[in-house]
């Protein structure tokens, strides 16, 4: 009905299988040259029903994204532009001068996000999910322990609750807080940049919402996915605060500070969530970057006063 151009015969549907999401994706092939995809979401998830206005809102700031052919929103189906099947990760056996181009592309995406204006924020703020305030940092602190520490590496709930409770596990929380809030992308990994024509593309961004730049910073940074080393890790950064700088954005107070905190909850979501979807939903294919996943919070927790009880129990499940 709503391509009414299209060779009904012709066309060729094919389900792609892709990360924990409850939205069920498919490649629609029309011609030999011609693709789209089609997204069925969840109705009763209210998260999905925002994706259209956000991806419209990131479009017309220039930031890239999807383009959107037609939204059914009584059916919950939304007909997008196929981007293609390269994102960041598949390349993450090419040479670091390959794959650095395109992680600067991505940061230039991201960037242009953090540096909209307040105004951007107000438009959209009633299509966004809650904040990133205390409550939320404590739920993803939860959620790693008992979804991780609990469900996966089953550890008695005497030792999780004297974890959990830690009094810096609730300073972290209230101090994020009180920071001030950009746009933030909010799961920006690797899997969620597609690479076209060598320009990173944004997908999964429904759950966008004010919060650190930093977080984002963090998601790709320490992204599990992806065996990053130290060095490159730090020209990821500098490239990123150097385009801050030159659109005359400053980046206040410890930045290292921020992105080491931000990357111990960007982690412990990450854990608590291959956890529940291996465990919970039999996603088992999640469970696979829970080891290098703890190796890289066990190196961030070392470096954050009042987490050395924290530290040494992560020792101990990757010795």
């Amino acid at each position: 009905m709503h391509f009414p151009r299209l060779d009904v015969d012709r066309i060729r549907i094919r389900p792609i299988e892709k990360g924990g999401s409850d939205r069920k994706f498919y490649r629609i092939r029309c011609s030999p040259n011609q693709t789209l995809i089609l997204v069925k979401y969840n109705l009763e998830r209210e998260e999905n029903q925002h994706y259209v206005q956000i991806a419209r809102f990131l479009d017309a700031r220039g930031i890239r994204v999807p383009k959107i052919y037609f939204h059914d929103a009584t059916e919950g189906l939304i007909w997008v532009e196929d981007l293609g099947e390269r994102d960041l990760f598949s390349y993450r056996r090419e040479s670091w001068l390959v794959r650095r181009a395109f992680y600067e592309s991505a940061l230039d995406q991201i960037a242009a996000l953090h540096g909209l204006p307040e105004s951007a924020c107000i438009e959209i703020k009633e299509d966004l999910p809650a904040e990133f305030n205390a409550a939320l940092y404590l739920w993803e602190q939860n959620y790693f322990f008992e979804n991780c520490l609990g469900r996966y590496f089953a550890i008695d709930n005497v030792k999780l609750a004297s974890l959990a409770t830690l009094p810096a596990l609730d300073q972290i929380a209230e101090h994020l807080d009180r920071l001030p809030r950009v746009l933030v992308h909010r799961d920006f990994q690797s899997q969620n940049i597609i690479m076209r024509n060598g320009q990173a593309y944004l997908i999964d961004f429904q759950g966008m919402r004010p919060g650190l730049a930093e977080y984002d910073l963090a998601s790709l940074l320490y992204d599990p996915y992806v065996d990053l080393t130290e060095a490159e890790r730090a020209e990821l950064i500098t490239y990123y605060r150097e385009q801050q700088v030159k659109k005359g954005i400053t980046i206040e107070g410890d930045f290292d500070s921020k992105l080491r905190l931000c990357a111990m909850q960007r982690l412990m979501q990450a854990l608590g969530a291959y956890g529940f979807l291996g465990l919970m939903k039999g996603h088992k294919h999640f469970l696979q970057y829970v080891p290098a996943a703890i190796k890289s919070l066990r190196s961030t927790v070392s470096q954050i006063e009042g987490l050395q009880k924290l530290e040494a129990l992560l020792g101990k499940l990757i010795s």
